[in-house]
Formats: C-alpha cells, structure tokens, sequence
C-alpha cells in the first residue's frame, strides 16, 4: 500500500514517464510531483487539467449519467497525458496525473499499471 511518495516514485518507474503528480481537483494545487524533465511545468499541468476533470464531471452530471471517470487520455505529438481520478473514498477529490513520452511508452501497459496504483495508494 504506497503512500503519496511511494506511488509518484512508482509512476515514475512507468516507461516513458516525464512527469506525475497527485492533484486536489477542487483547488487545482499539486499535492506532490515528480519530473525527470523541466519542459513540462508540473504546477501549470495539474491546474490545466483540473478544469479537464471538472469540466467532464460537469457533463456526465448534466447527462445524469450513473458513471465515473476511468481516466482520461489526452493525445499531443509528443506525449501521452493521463489523468485517473481516485476512487477510495479518502482519495475522493484526487487524481492521479502522468505525463509519458510517446516514444517510449507503451500507452496500455501505462494505463493498467496507473491503475493499479491508484487502487492500493494509501491517502
């Protein structure tokens, strides 16, 4: 069961992975991160996708669907950018954020290897 360190040390260890961090979705502030690069701003990503993950739980709200947010994957040239909310309900309002390099991730060992850290981290 990773704590917060554990489990961003372990997104790190992700192939591909340039940046993670654990982000409070309701105030768009980090709660930690890790990088390996400074061409991703870790601070103004976990704010950006903030308003991504508010934004679509606003949707599925207005839709009154009965679902939550797996993850959501955003695809640029050059990275892959995965956000998987947590779903404990001490981890309600979190999610977890993982920046890879398109070039060396392979994206559904990503997601399923995301997955399972946000199911055993310990908030």
């Amino acid at each position: 069961m990773p704590n917060l360190d554990a489990a961003l040390k372990e997104m790190m260890t992700i192939d591909g992975a340039i940046g993670a961090s654990v982000v409070d979705y309701g105030s768009g502030m980090s709660l930690g991160s890790l990088s390996t690069t400074n061409d991703l701003d870790l601070t103004v990503a976990s704010a950006g996708n903030t308003e991504v993950v508010r934004a679509k739980m606003r949707t599925i709200d207005q839709l009154g669907l009965k679902d939550g947010i797996e993850d959501v994957l955003i695809t640029l040239s050059s990275q892959y950018h995965l956000i998987r909310p947590l779903t404990s309900r001490k981890g309600q309002g979190l999610f977890l954020y993982l920046a890879l390099d398109r070039s060396r991730a392979n994206l559904a060992l990503a997601r399923h290897l995301l997955k399972n850290i946000e199911e055993t981290l310990e908030m």
